[in-house]
């Protein structure tokens, strides 16, 4: 069953990349995200007319799946850096969103946190050539040595770091205390003058970093995440590399384009590039301040599928590439969706037969009772469903 959706037209969205992969001429908007799942906020169109969540409800029974997917797939564009971000586990959802409901914050509301009791593990894996994001926070040393470049400016915010030798409680404590300090309206001086040292600064080891810094400044002035941005890791993914963000972790997507997939979750702690409202509180207490890269996740194809290894039960991602007289089999385990990114890849259930052919953008809903889908053609495709404990 087909699937089809429109883009949804966020500032940071690029104007071109999405134009690009389906071969059409811009509209002139940006163009950031295609969702392609059951959510209520967008959900993708079926070829029989019924929104996506519409057609699951009424016809999940007969194929003894629930009525909701437990995950959302997207593409997304990034032309300008998202907000940075990171999202609670379930057990503090749960929590959050009982308080938030015993409240009485309407679910709609700008200051709420929690829309729902879900948590949102997620995994991007890089469409263009290059993917840039932020993740995680950088090696203490290593920042320090960044800041350095920017002068007393920088000394100002490293004199707040936490120290290399203290134990990993009193540093988590100290990053803590450092983030909300800069969120909190206190640090305005320090963060003009981060902004205004970056114009000058110069340094081999983090030229992308300082150029991301004026990048930003300009962007967002007087805007928090500009610092907060320095605290942690650039990461430049290549084609078909994956970055997976778990519960607690500080992020922003910068640019590129990626086919994205999530638990299924409206809940996000922002913490600075947004003019949306942040929860400092909830955002710092429930921070993984541990400092380190998140691994760059690279799967080894096995017979032109490669699968993306994530400990959540809420999704399972594979990434196939389709030789010209080579199909692919890949076996779904409940209700997939399969997503075509390159080339024209035909997708033929292994039981009914039925087969749609995907040019890039295209996706289509995959019944569980197919067991399989056969990838035919020449391209590349994604291929997401339920993780083996969902």
């Amino acid at each position: 069953m087909a699937l089809s959706n429109v883009p949804r037209d966020y500032d940071w969205g690029s104007a071109t990349l999405l134009p690009e992969l389906q071969g059409r001429a811009p509209s002139g908007a940006p163009e950031a995200e295609v969702w392609f799942g059951d959510h209520p906020g967008s959900p993708a169109m079926t070829s029989d007319g019924r929104p996506l969540n519409v057609w699951l409800e009424d016809e999940a029974a007969g194929f003894g799946i629930p009525p909701r997917l437990p995950y959302l797939l997207k593409l997304l564009a990034a032309g300008s850096s998202l907000s940075i971000q990171s999202h609670p586990s379930r057990a503090e959802a749960a929590a959050g969103f009982a308080r938030e409901e015993a409240a009485g914050i309407d679910r709609d509301a700008a200051d709420r946190t929690y829309r729902d009791e879900n948590h949102k593990p997620e995994l991007i894996v890089a469409v263009s050539d290059t993917f840039t994001a932020l993740a995680g926070l950088r090696d203490l040393a290593a920042t320090r040595r960044l800041l350095g470049t920017l002068g007393a400016a920088g000394a100002a915010v490293a004199a707040r770091l936490p120290q290399e030798d203290e134990d990993p409680g009193a540093q988590g404590d100290a990053m803590r205390e450092t983030i909300a300090w800069l969120l909190s309206g206190d640090a305005g001086a320090e963060i003009d003058a981060i902004v205004a040292a970056g114009e000058a600064a110069e340094s081999d080891e983090f030229a992308a970093e300082l150029a991301l810094l004026r990048t930003l400044g300009k962007a967002y002035p007087d805007d928090p995440g500009v610092v907060i941005a320095l605290l942690m890791n650039l990461i430049v993914l290549t084609r078909g590399e994956g970055l997976f963000v778990p519960a607690g972790v500080l992020h922003a997507y910068q640019a590129g384009l990626g086919v994205e997939i999530m638990a299924a979750s409206d809940n996000v702690l922002r913490g600075g590039l947004t003019p949306k409202h942040i929860n400092v509180g909830e955002l710092v207490r429930l921070l993984d301040p541990a400092p380190g890269l998140p691994p760059v996740l690279r799967p080894s194809p096995q017979d032109g599928a490669a699968a993306f290894e994530v400990d959540v039960p809420d999704f399972a991602l594979t990434h196939a590439i389709v030789p010209a007289g080579r199909p692919v089999s890949v076996a779904v385990g409940g209700p997939a969706i399969v997503l075509g990114t390159a080339g024209a890849v035909t997708v033929r259930g292994a039981e009914t037969g039925e087969s749609i052919t995907l040019e890039p953008g295209e996706a289509v809903f995959v019944t569980p009772d197919e067991h399989a889908v056969r990838l035919d053609g020449h391209g590349e495709a994604f291929v997401a469903e339920p993780g083996a404990e969902a």
